[in-house]
């Protein structure tokens, strides 16, 4: 008697579940990777945040007094409302103006490739060097816009990074304007959508705000997702353009997390640095988690 053949579809899945074995091996690099420099650091910096440690003796386990420190800090108060702020400029200008410039461009106007080019050149710069070119910029003697008011008002004389309020805002535009990363997920979502839909929805009457706004952005969805994801936890881990400008001050006007982090660090508080990066990495977790359903970013676009 004849054994029964199988049907393609169980053979399928044979081939399929004898694929796996190659998938997991070329996965296994991944994984240890991610296990060495991930995962483990995490777990110590979690642990070590409940413990007293200088960096060179063993950590003294202290319970949540570094918690406890860090929120009876009053430059921590100004760090999480500053983050707050920075949070919300990014959101809305920084990305908005990245998604802004994206369809503009999308739009090939005369001189698209070269603005596009021409766009691009900042982002290639570190933070660094930005910031350092930014305290010449807002420099009170030799800056170039202290310079341009002064032909109109000759009396003009602010300190705009060592100056309360304006120094919050003179950080905000070391990058503030440079959304590059964002423009270029928009527009690359842009030129994935099918030129049937655009069509169509002409053909059907729609106009060019109507097109933008039931199908174009909707479509873009999942990018401008990535880029307020990418904009809201670099501001949350923003470093060189406070340190090199007003690294915290006027008083704490531009306290970040990092700074206070740093500052920890330097002062071999580790136990006490550890709890802010914990405190830094759940904000980021949170803001990943809300940005994630707020856009629907796990919803297929087609």
């Amino acid at each position: 008697m004849k054994a029964p053949k199988s049907s393609p579809r169980v053979k399928a899945s044979k081939m399929e579940r004898a694929n796996y074995k190659w998938i997991y091996l070329f996965l296994l690099p991944t994984v240890l990777i991610f296990l060495m420099f991930y995962f483990v650091p995490i777990i110590q910096v979690f642990l070590t945040s409940f413990t007293k440690w200088d960096g060179f003796n063993a950590p003294e386990f202290n319970g949540l007094t570094n918690y406890i420190n860090m929120f009876t800090n009053s430059g921590f108060t100004y760090a999480l409302k500053n983050l707050f702020y920075w949070c919300l400029v990014g959101m809305f200008l920084h990305v908005g103006f990245g998604v802004l410039t994206a369809f503009v461009l999308y739009q090939k106007p005369r001189g698209w490739k070269f603005t596009r080019m021409v766009f691009m050149i900042p982002n290639v710069i570190s933070a660094a060097a930005w910031a350092m070119i930014y305290r010449f910029f807002f420099s009170d003697d030799m800056g170039i816009l202290n310079s341009f008011i002064r032909l109109i008002d000759p009396n003009f004389h602010v300190q705009w990074f060592y100056t309360s309020p304006w120094a919050f805002w003179a950080v905000t535009f070391t990058w503030l304007f440079y959304a590059v990363i964002v423009t270029l997920l928009v527009l690359g979502d842009l030129m994935n959508i099918p030129q049937e839909l655009n069509e169509a929805a002409k053909i059907d009457g729609a106009s060019g705000w109507q097109l933008v706004r039931h199908i174009q952005l909707p479509l873009c969805r999942s990018a401008i997702g990535t880029s307020v994801i990418c904009t809201l936890t670099s501001r949350i881990s923003m470093y060189e353009q406070i340190s090199l400008t007003t690294q915290g001050g006027p008083g704490d006007d531009t306290m970040s997390l990092s700074i206070l982090l740093v500052k920890g660090i330097t002062d071999y508080r580790y136990g006490y640095a550890n709890a802010i990066g914990v405190l830094m990495f759940v904000i980021g977790l949170i803001i990943l988690g809300i940005v994630n359903k707020a856009f629907r970013m796990d919803v297929s676009d087609y």
